[in-house]
């Protein structure tokens, strides 16, 4: 595992993020869904996968599960494995979809990593939530509908600008 200094200031600096996204509310954009809003708290852990690998994916993605955890919106996210486990993985799908997409189309791959990454962490929540017991699978699923496809639309679009816009940053720094 290449954990260099880099990788773990910049899962630091996203998990930050992803908790003042939520400490703030500033993570939750209103959509005119009965579910009334679209979280935007994973965005980071996309972003960590995306930019910098599978690691850093998955130690932002435990830093977001780890605030979901302690400071549990219902009363299922007081579970680790509601609220920690699924999103190990967003980072981790973000980028292996990405890595693969990204030599067919830069902005595809951006988009399918967002929308991929958000459906990861709307069906493994919602999955563990059933599995364990919490919801019923027809609420989660209606739960996964309203809420996980305004999410995924909105993460597919925020992960292009935000990866374009940091890569063409770095480039103007080579």
């Amino acid at each position: 595992m290449n954990l260099s200094v880099r990788k773990i200031v910049i899962s630091g600096i996203l998990g930050a993020i992803s908790i003042l996204l939520g400490v703030t509310r500033l993570g939750f954009i209103p959509v005119p869904t009965p579910a009334g809003h679209a979280t935007i708290m994973h965005i980071p852990v996309i972003l960590g996968g995306v930019l910098e690998g599978p690691v850093v994916g998955l130690i932002t993605g435990a830093i977001f599960g780890l605030f979901s955890f302690l400071q549990p919106g219902a009363p299922f996210f007081a579970d680790p494995l509601v609220s920690i486990l699924p999103r190990l993985f967003i980072g981790v799908v973000a980028y292996f979809i990405y890595f693969f997409t990204k030599k067919i189309n830069n902005v595809l791959a951006c988009a399918l990593a967002g929308a991929f990454g958000s459906a990861t962490n709307t069906v493994l929540v919602l999955g563990m939530v059933t599995w364990r017991g919490y919801l019923p699978s027809e609420v989660s699923i209606s739960i996964g509908v309203l809420h996980g496809v305004p999410e995924l639309i909105v993460a597919a679009i925020l992960t292009v600008i935000l990866v374009k816009g940091i890569q063409r940053i770095r480039t103007t720094e080579d």
